[in-house]
């Protein structure tokens, strides 16, 4: 529709050739774009979206350091955390915290082959509506379609990081520590479920924001492929 008007109101203003120069300056290839190339397209921007946003919080402090992502303590242990700080063991608290997002990024990085695997293979069942969708509809999808697959993966991997950074231990003491403490209730958390959920939504959320710099700027669009398919959502 919008090249329809645009070239109904160059025809109004210029001749025959002007009116060939502005066409030529129009999107092309919209038509002709069928479902796989759209399907394809989607692909790319999310593999864009792990190559340069999810693979940083596979570095050091790439969760701790981000708060856009960070993972904060949950709900049965904020109770822990303020005690052991009252006690005045806010050292160990500090480093019960850092040492969750440790184990996230040291999953991040043994994990990201999955994500690659998973968005090569998924299949967009309406790739042109999930397009012309929200900022990160494609996002969405590529979550609703792999998020309990990759738990299951993902799971194991945050166990072994815990193990492999010390988190059990350091978290072993803190929960001692605070299970010993008069008048308090004694708690026993799956830290492993809850980062290995943390550490997903951090990635879908990291892989989102590339998706809307891909939808929003065009300069985004590096290849031949993310220009044809996102100026159709111009």
């Amino acid at each position: 529709m919008k090249r329809i008007l645009l070239c109904f109101l160059a025809f109004q203003f210029f001749g025959c050739t002007e009116l060939q120069q502005v066409v030529n300056q129009l999107p092309q290839g919209g038509p002709g774009i069928g479902n796989p190339e759209i399907a394809q397209g989607l692909r790319e921007a999310l593999q864009m979206g792990i190559d340069k946003q999810v693979n940083k919080l596979a570095l050091k402090d790439g969760f701790f350091k981000n708060e856009l992502v960070r993972i904060l303590l949950p709900e049965e242990l904020k109770k822990v955390d303020k005690t052991l700080r009252d006690v005045g063991l806010g050292n160990l608290a500090d480093e019960g915290l850092r040492i969750i997002n440790r184990a996230a990024e040291d999953a991040v990085g043994e994990a990201t082959p999955i994500f690659v695997q998973a968005v090569k293979g998924i299949t967009f069942y309406d790739a042109k509506q999930i397009l012309l969708g929200s900022d990160n509809a494609a996002t969405q999808y590529l979550e609703k379609s792999t998020k309990t697959q990759l738990y299951d993966k993902f799971n194991p991997v945050i166990k072994n990081s815990f193990q492999k950074v010390g988190a059990d231990q350091i978290w072993s003491n803190i929960i001692n520590k605070y299970n010993s403490l008069p008048l308090t209730n004694d708690v026993n958390p799956n830290l492993t479920d809850y980062t290995t959920k943390k550490a997903l939504e951090g990635v879908y959320q990291m892989i989102a924001i590339e998706e809307k710099e891909i939808r929003t700027k065009i300069s985004s669009r590096t290849t031949e492929l993310l220009k044809r398919v996102f100026a159709l959502q111009d």
